[in-house]
């Protein structure tokens, strides 16, 4: 009696084993090493079912013993086998953890790299836009100090027209680092704002379409799906010599989708992607897309344009 517990707690665990083992064959992507363990797990099972049978019907006749023995040397067969070739996977683990450690330093390095952009580009605006306004209120405030000094209405109109013009640079700065439109009206009404900033410049034509208009998401995610826009459109401005830009921003469901065209002069997406050109910047925009979670996809080719899709998951 013991012992037929003994062999239906056998089979059981067996074909849980062999089950789970099966289950798992199509994550580890059907290697060689793992069938080999599933089906001697399988094997297993059916080995200790004969047993049952020899021990149900009292019969343990030469055949059954032969095909009995066979199959324990088969089954050791596969388990030695399967074992010897599962370092495969575990190689292949340590090659996606490698990976992903280098994908993580590539995406802090753009990070900084962005930053440092920004704090450059900040400084720049400061010391050429504002800085020589504020030299020559202080030269024009000097100037009134000497009270010999004739055209003091002329200098006081003048400084009154400079300070005026340093608070247009400051407000500029300030919606460089912050536009207030899309803090206070959201991705498409800010997008719309730039979009018009650059057709009145005439250098190219923007058409932007949306089904939406003021609706809002996370800060974070408009921010960033902003910026990333914004330098798809720069870098067309400085590199692809296109006429025309064309930028649809649809919501379906919970997915946010950006489709981006130029008709520019394209380039070899694989070598901008790898970091072999400097300059473009789509490996800032690649990072910061995928840190809320989105996917970039940039598609282009030599004398037929651009084309980039971004696409976020909103939450709820």
């Amino acid at each position: 009696m013991l012992r037929l517990v003994a062999l239906l707690i056998s089979i059981t665990f067996q074909l849980i084993a062999a089950i789970f083992a099966l289950r798992l064959m199509r994550v580890t992507k059907y290697r060689a090493s793992w069938v080999l363990i599933s089906l001697g797990f399988l094997l297993l099972a059916i080995r200790y079912t004969i047993k049952l049978i020899q021990f149900l019907q009292d019969d343990f006749s030469f055949y059954l013993t032969m095909a009995d023995d066979w199959l324990g040397i088969f089954i050791s067969f596969l388990f030695t086998a399967g074992v010897f070739l599962i370092g495969e996977i575990f190689y292949s683990l340590k090659r996606s953890e490698l990976e992903r450690a280098r994908a993580e330093n590539r995406i802090l390095t753009a990070i900084i790299q962005t930053e440092e952009k920004e704090r450059k580009r900040f400084a720049k605006d400061l010391h050429d836009g504002l800085g020589p306004l504020l030299s020559t209120v202080k030269m024009s405030v000097s100037a009134l100090s000497n009270k010999n000094i004739q055209n003091q209405e002329e200098i006081l109109e003048n400084t009154n027209l400079v300070i005026n013009e340093a608070i247009t640079s400051i407000k500029e700065i300030s919606n460089n680092l912050s536009p207030h439109v899309l803090t206070n009206f959201g991705l498409v009404s800010a997008l719309k704002n730039f979009a018009h900033k650059i057709n009145q410049t005439k250098s190219v034509r923007i058409d932007l379409e949306s089904n939406m208009e003021n609706e809002r998401f996370d800060h974070n995610v408009e921010i960033i799906l902003y910026r990333a826009s914004c330098e798809l459109i720069n870098n067309t401005l400085k590199h692809a010599s296109a006429e025309n830009i064309q930028i649809n921003i649809s919501k379906h469901l919970r997915t946010l989708t950006i489709q981006y065209h130029d008709d520019g002069i394209g380039f070899q997406p694989e070598k901008i992607m790898n970091n072999q050109t400097d300059g473009t910047g789509f490996s800032n925009i690649q990072s910061r897309i995928k840190s809320i979670h989105g996917i970039f996809i940039l598609n282009s080719v030599p004398s037929e344009g651009t084309t980039a899709l971004i696409k976020v998951k909103l939450n709820g």
